[in-house]
């Protein structure tokens, strides 16, 4: 049984088996991780959150979903966020581990600040028409980075719903080109 473990942390609409995520976490799985997804349990109260109060909720929920983590050696662990999931990066940079970041909510203090204080490797994927993508941060926080132009928070790009499919077969490429070059390179695990 493989020590690999990749945990999904969703965006505020979709759960952790949306496209996005979960094509990140098959290429994970591939590569012998156990993926454990996280659902968050009130759903409803994401209504009432301000901005400050995301990321302790994120990392509330995250803490009850997998309560070991924390308290284990997670050196095999990655973490796949969309989003909303993205506030999990305080706890990523806490415990130095690599992430796949969806869409990354690059405009919110919480987010940015963990991401500056990562020694972890991450990638960074988010689309030109996405208003909480920024582009010259992205590529200040991290070289990992997947920009397509024109995509949209869902990385949805304008045309035929088969170009929207196309990027997603993108950011499934960069997550396995990731992986196996970055965090479980060839014989290292």
């Amino acid at each position: 049984m493989s020590s690999r473990e990749a945990i999904i942390l969703p965006g505020g609409q979709f759960g952790p088996f949306a496209p996005l995520p979960m094509f990140c976490a098959d290429a994970a799985e591939r590569r012998d991780a156990t993926l454990t997804p996280v659902q968050w349990d009130d759903p409803d109260r994401l209504l009432t959150l301000t901005p400050e109060e995301r990321g302790p909720w994120v990392l509330d929920q995250l803490d009850r979903a997998v309560p070991s983590l924390r308290s284990a050696e997670p050196l095999n662990t990655l973490l796949i966020g969309k989003s909303l999931g993205t506030h999990a990066a305080a706890l990523a940079a806490e415990l130095e581990l690599p992430a796949i970041w969806l869409t990354p909510v690059l405009t919110s203090d919480w987010v940015v600040s963990a991401l500056r204080r990562s020694t972890a490797p991450f990638l960074l994927v988010g689309g030109t028409a996405d208003s909480l993508w920024k582009p010259d941060l992205a590529r200040e926080l991290t070289p990992h980075v997947l920009e397509i132009d024109g995509a949209d928070h869902g990385m949805y790009v304008p045309g035929p719903l088969a170009a929207s499919t196309a990027v997603l077969g993108q950011v499934a490429t960069a997550a396995e080109d990731f992986l196996d070059n970055v965090v479980w390179r060839s014989g290292v695990s």
